[in-house]
């Protein structure tokens, strides 16, 4: 299987077993349907959706076969994950992106360790912490086969 972060549980909710996700994903609406699989925490443990809700900033499930609160306080701080090989999404996964090398002019400027979702657009957050917009303007080429990005900097970027 090749697992793909989705985010992580920060709490339960209610005392019918489900569960609050904190997550930036941007394919929720593929993933987040009842019957699809979930896979928790480091051993990656199956479980299958039972149900789906918006709740503020976080996304709300229960799951199969589960409908205490006492069932579910164990996965409370885990990350969540899916096998991206379930689903065909259109456009790039950001969370391929970390990892990748960042190149400006053929040199590299550093590698990818996070992306951050903003109000605007998503930010590349490199590992000696200069952040660079994932637009059109900045992004010249996303390479997944080499795992580099080719960028164009700005005076005052670096």
């Amino acid at each position: 299987m090749d697992f793909l972060y989705l985010g992580k549980i920060v709490n339960t909710h209610g005392i019918k077993g489900e569960i609050r996700i904190l997550s930036d994903f941007k394919y929720k609406e593929q993933v987040f349907k009842k019957g699809n699989s979930i896979y928790i925490g480091k051993d990656k443990i199956k479980e299958v959706l039972n149900s789906y809700r918006v709740h503020k900033n976080y996304d709300m499930v229960t799951l199969e076969g589960i409908n205490d609160i006492n069932d579910v306080l164990k996965y409370k701080g885990m990350n969540v994950y899916i096998d991206r090989n379930e689903y065909k999404f259109e456009g790039i996964i950001y969370e391929d992106l970390i990892g990748m090398k960042v190149l400006s002019d053929s040199k590299e400027i550093g590698v990818i360790e996070e992306v951050l979702n903003s109000s605007a657009h998503p930010i590349i957050k490199l590992d000696n912490g200069v952040m660079i917009p994932f637009i059109d303007e900045f992004i010249l080429n996303v390479d997944l086969a080499k795992k580099e990005v080719k960028v164009k900097l700005i005076d005052g970027l670096m």
